[in-house]
C-alpha cells in the first residue's frame, strides 16, 4: 500500500509564549471570531478578554510564527479554577492547517499546565468546528456538562481530560 504524498512539504514554526494584547497575537483571535461568527452567528468577542487571563506563571498564551514570521497559530490556557485550567483562543490558520500545528499548540499547553500543577485541562467548542473537535477528541478530551452559564448544549461542547 502506498502512502498519498504531500501536495506541500511540512512547514516548520517557531512557538513563543505572548502577550495576549500584543498586536500579532490579536490578528489571530479576530480571525477565529470572524470564523465563529460565520458558523454559528454569534462568538465571544475576543477583545472582551483581559491580557492578564494569559500572565504567567499562572497562566499562558502562545503565538506560532511561520518561518515567513507571519503568526501562523495562537492558544492559551487560564486558570479555572485550583485544579483546571481552560484553553482558549485555539486558531490555526487555514493555510497551516493539516500540518499538526494545532496537536503541537495543545500539548504545550497541557504541559505547561501540568508542570504547573493543574490535573484538569477543559474547554469549549461548537459542533460545527468538526476539526477542533476531532483534535481533542483524539488527544483524549470526554464531553462533559457545559460549564459555563448560557450556553447552548445543542451548539457548544464542553471536553475535559486528566492531565
Amino acid at each position: 500500500m502506498t502512502r498519498p504524498t504531500r501536495t506541500q512539504p511540512p512547514r516548520s514554526w517557531t512557538v513563543t509564549p505572548a502577550r495576549y494584547d500584543n498586536a500579532d497575537v490579536q490578528q489571530l483571535p479576530r480571525q477565529l471570531h470572524a470564523t465563529q461568527l460565520e458558523m454559528y452567528g454569534y462568538a465571544d468577542d475576543p477583545t472582551a478578554t483581559p491580557a492578564e487571563d494569559y500572565t504567567p506563571p499562572q497562566d499562558l498564551f502562545l503565538l506560532a510564527w511561520e518561518v515567513t514570521a507571519r503568526p501562523t497559530g495562537c492558544g492559551g490556557w487560564r486558570t479555572l479554577n485550583a485544579t483546571t485550567a481552560e484553553v482558549k483562543r485555539m486558531y490555526v490558520h487555514p493555510d497551516a492547517r493539516g500540518q499538526s500545528l494545532g496537536r503541537e499548540l495543545l500539548l504545550r499547553l497541557e504541559t505547561d499546565a501540568r508542570l504547573r500543577g493543574y490535573t484538569h485541562m477543559q474547554l469549549e467548542t461548537g459542533v460545527a468546528n468538526v476539526a477542533a473537535l476531532s483534535l481533542y477528541q483524539q488527544s483524549g478530551y470526554l464531553r462533559i456538562t457545559p460549564y459555563q452559564p448560557g450556553r447552548n448544549p445543542q451548539i457548544n461542547r464542553a471536553l475535559r481530560k486528566a492531565l
